[in-house]
């Protein structure tokens, strides 16, 4: 037997069952998707942004607010945490999925910060909002943020939580960006990303609290299986190799920033550093405030809910006072 006949006796069977593998697993990443989001359908409205749907929720009457989300979540992460049953009471809280998270489309496109914040600008233009306080979190930050550089009138003021500004060497973001590159990503996010993800995950979800404890009501009801879904970790990848490079040209602008501006992080947030970040953010916006609660991490809405509010009602009433 020649070794080309060898070669070939092995490579082809090996290359079916790799096939087979693969679509094996493709299947079951699209029917636990199903899964998940038949046990957890939309729970708002949706509109539609430049051809782009966005699931989007309200609560509440008042004064609008706008709550941005981060990286790997969804219009939930604010909802379990509590703070809209508060704020409803005096704001009209809104919140929209971003772009391939929970029930949002997200197009192929480049969806950088700025793209976020034109699509949210027109989104509440839609939604008869011409003035709002916005609260960025963690990723969310970096739209809010933008936002407020491109729609100064639109934007009252900001509150900036746990939020990331400058670039740093992180090394997450070589981990989960892959799943982010055409083609090759595309092939992950349906085999194996879900399932590493799924065995991963909370680990995750503990680092994003720690130091302290997951709380019983993130872990009872937040809807952890959205994340895993394919379209969902696309987007968190996209946003995981975006977040460097799109702080170079950001940073380049928080002088401008001349509205009301509250940075409220965790003292030992352990995703983004707080020196190095919400701190340095703090002296360079010249009409910040900055808020720093002891002993906790990066969920700080969930953690230090009542902080966070104040934060909150403490940027809107800047905005009145300097009305007055």
């Amino acid at each position: 037997m020649t070794q080309r006949s060898t070669t070939r006796s092995w490579l082809v069977p090996a290359l079916l069952g790799s096939a087979a593998a693969l679509g094996a697993s493709a299947l079951y990443a699209v029917s636990k998707a199903r899964e998940a989001e038949q046990r957890h359908p939309p729970i708002g409205s949706f509109l539609t942004v430049d051809g782009v749907r966005l699931h989007y929720v309200e609560r509440g009457s008042g004064e609008p607010l706008v709550l941005i989300h981060g990286n790997g979540t969804m219009i939930e992460d604010f909802l379990v945490s509590g703070i809209v049953d508060e704020l409803a009471k005096r704001y009209r809280v809104i919140i929209i999925d971003r772009p391939g998270y929970g029930y949002s489309e997200r197009p192929r496109a480049l969806w950088t910060p700025r793209a976020h914040a034109t699509l949210f600008q027109k989104a509440l233009q839609q939604l008869g909002v011409s003035q709002a306080v916005v609260l960025g979190h963690s990723w969310g930050s970096l739209v809010a943020v933008a936002l407020a550089l491109q729609a100064p009138r639109l934007v009252r003021s900001l509150v900036l939580a746990s939020g990331y500004y400058y670039p740093t060497l992180r090394a997450d973001v070589v981990l989960f960006s892959p799943p982010a590159i055409p083609v090759v990503g595309d092939v992950m996010r349906y085999t194996v990303s879900p399932v590493i993800s799924r065995l991963i995950l909370p680990g995750l979800i503990k680092g994003m609290f720690a130091p302290a404890a997951v709380p019983e009501r993130f872990d009872r009801e937040f809807p952890k299986e959205l994340m895993l879904r394919p379209s969902q970790l696309r987007a968190s990848a996209e946003d995981a190799a975006m977040m460097t490079p799109v702080t170079v040209e950001l940073q380049e602008h928080y002088r401008e920033l001349k509205l009301p501006v509250v940075i409220i992080t965790g003292a030992d947030d352990q995703i983004a550093d707080v020196g190095r970040q919400s701190e340095r953010l703090h002296r360079e916006i010249a009409n910040s405030e900055f808020i720093v609660v002891p002993g906790m991490g990066h969920m700080i809405h969930h953690l230090a809910p009542d902080h966070v509010v104040r934060a909150i009602d403490h940027a809107s009433e800047r905005v009145r006072a300097r009305a007055a």
